[in-house]
């Protein structure tokens, strides 16, 4: 049972990595830019989780508040930092992206004090029996429940839906797509909406498992993204998710086997420098 209580712990991990490095995925598949400040709003639905929380003793409500809140900051992002320098080299738009995540750490910091904040009575504390040998908390569930949910609709508005039609032609052609009557800016901000939806969702998640924010939480949450979207198959979607499972599950049982001599983001990393050795497009990117 041991290696099934890993196995669901890598799970959990994975998930959350999901819901923060699809939105990365979806706006490098789009626009090809590494977007480090989405980690900027992993932290601040976390904060919204935490305040909405508290004043209203509804996790419901914050979820929601903190996703929409969040999708438009993402759609602020776009507009003012990523919309003018389109047109310049890559390396542009990355400069000012990890410009405004530190300068966003340095603004949560000033705003909600360098300490974080916890929730007054920690939501969905109780646990949860499994198999009769082992439980996991409410929280542990709730994450994987709602990880799973919000990647199916995600699935589903994009195989299914005109939106996703058009976000997958854009994505593969912008010229051909805006020829056949596609408006690139509403698919650009719907895409920037939903990837910051995604990752304030996370927040809110991992929020209730520590019962912590603080203005650094979104520093590593970005590194392993970014390491996760390499791994995945720069633009991948399926890759993404292959990945961040994969990272978790390694991971927690990683701490077990090699927890004396690496600690886990090490072992995070050692494991995406020996895939990429063998395989340096990703695990379902093209070569």
């Amino acid at each position: 049972m041991l290696y099934l209580e890993l196995f669901i712990q890598g799970i959990i991990q994975g998930s959350i990595y999901a819901l923060i490095a699809l939105g990365l995925t979806l706006v490098y598949g789009l626009l090809r830019i590494l977007h480090v400040a989405h980690a900027a709003l992993f932290t601040l639905g976390g904060y919204l989780g935490v305040l909405v929380t508290n004043a209203t003793g509804s996790l419901a409500l914050a979820m929601l508040v903190a996703m929409v809140v969040c999708g438009v900051v993402g759609m602020g992002l776009y507009k003012f930092a990523y919309e003018p320098i389109l047109g310049s080299p890559p390396f542009v738009p990355l400069i000012a992206s990890i410009g405004l995540f530190i300068a966003s750490e340095e603004l949560f910091r000033m705003i909600f004090g360098p300490y974080g904040l916890s929730y007054a009575v920690p939501p969905l504390s109780g646990q949860v029996a499994l198999f009769g040998t082992f439980s996991l908390r409410q929280a542990e569930v709730l994450v994987i429940v709602l990880s799973f949910a919000m990647i199916a609709i995600l699935g589903w508005l994009s195989l299914k839906t005109r939106t996703g039609i058009a976000w997958r032609a854009t994505v593969a052609d912008p010229e051909i797509a805006s020829s056949f009557g596609i408006d690139i800016q509403k698919v650009r901000y719907l895409n920037f909406f939903i990837g910051s939806a995604l990752a304030a969702s996370a927040g809110v998640l991992v929020a209730v498992l520590n019962n912590l924010v603080e203005p650094t939480m979104g520093s590593v949450p970005s590194y392993k993204a970014l390491a996760i979207i390499v791994l995945g198959g720069l633009g991948s979607v399926p890759g993404t998710l292959a990945a961040s499972v994969a990272l978790g599950v390694i991971e927690s049982f990683g701490t077990i086997y090699a927890g004396n001599f690496m600690d886990r983001d090490a072992i995070a990393f050692a494991f995406l420098i020996l895939v990429l050795m063998a395989r340096p497009q990703g695990l379902l990117g093209k070569a």
